[in-house]
């Protein structure tokens, strides 16, 4: 028996997420909960993760809903729709860094919901089946003490850890910049933050991890390493300056 998608629908409107809960049970769809809170949902999908999220942007309480998915995905990948009453330029400036798979406008039709979900599903069918687990078992050949595998083009090219001056993430991927090269690793951020070195490494922010002895300028938002500025988040920057004096 094929096994159903399950869903999580974060709504403060109680009303609306029962609905919407019976609309998916009748397409034949697993509710896994219906949440108000940004901060239940993560909670819950800690404990339980679906394989998508409804997520309602103007959520109350301490996260909204964009605050939820950009949290959310610092330990997860979990495809978004977005349901919003209306979205202005800015609010849609910020969902769409989250990278979304779509967004229901409310009031929506059933209609509406059912190919959003449709189309979700039919873009993780194109996508490489559980990178992440493949990559955990594997993880020791592209990883060393003192260098780091990754494959460039049709080969598998060695880089020096301490040629290393940043990583960026890219959904499912990291682009590791060198002193001389780019390179494009199939492995998330979280799990190559796991494996490198942290006597060197540090992430400082959901999207980057960086050589603390290649930093050039330490600004108050940013930290700058040859040409780029990249952000730090507030949180870290007392253990970047901790961590600068034990180099």
């Amino acid at each position: 028996m094929e096994e159903q998608t399950k869903i999580l629908i974060v709504e403060d409107e109680m009303v609306i997420a029962a609905n919407i809960s019976l609309q998916l049970n009748e397409l034949g769809y697993e509710v896994t909960g219906i949440v108000p809170r940004g901060e239940e949902a993560l909670h819950h999908i800690k404990d339980n993760p679906p394989d998508i999220l409804l997520l309602d942007i103007n959520l109350k309480g301490n996260l909204d809903g964009i605050e939820t998915a950009q949290t959310m995905q610092k330990t997860h990948n979990i495809p978004i729709i977005y349901l919003t009453a209306n979205i202005d330029d800015a609010h849609f400036n910020r969902a769409k860094q989250t990278h979304p798979y779509g967004f229901i406008s409310k009031p929506y039709k059933k209609l509406d919901l059912q190919r959003a979900i449709e189309l979700t599903i039919s873009q993780l069918e194109l996508q490489p089946k559980s990178p992440k687990n493949h990559l955990k078992k594997e993880s020791q050949s592209f990883i060393l003490s003192d260098s780091i595998f990754v494959r460039h083009h049709n080969s598998m090219v060695k880089v020096d850890i301490r040629d290393i001056l940043y990583i960026e993430a890219e959904r499912n991927y990291c682009r590791i910049y060198s002193k001389s090269k780019e390179y494009l690793l199939v492995m998330t951020l979280k799990d190559i933050d796991e494996k490198l070195p942290t006597k060197y490494f540090l992430r400082i922010h959901r999207s980057f991890i960086i050589n603390i002895s290649q930093i050039d300028e330490i600004a108050n938002s940013h930290i700058t390493i040859g040409k780029k500025a990249i952000p730090i988040s507030k949180s870290l920057r007392n253990e970047l300056f901790n961590r600068i004096q034990t180099i």
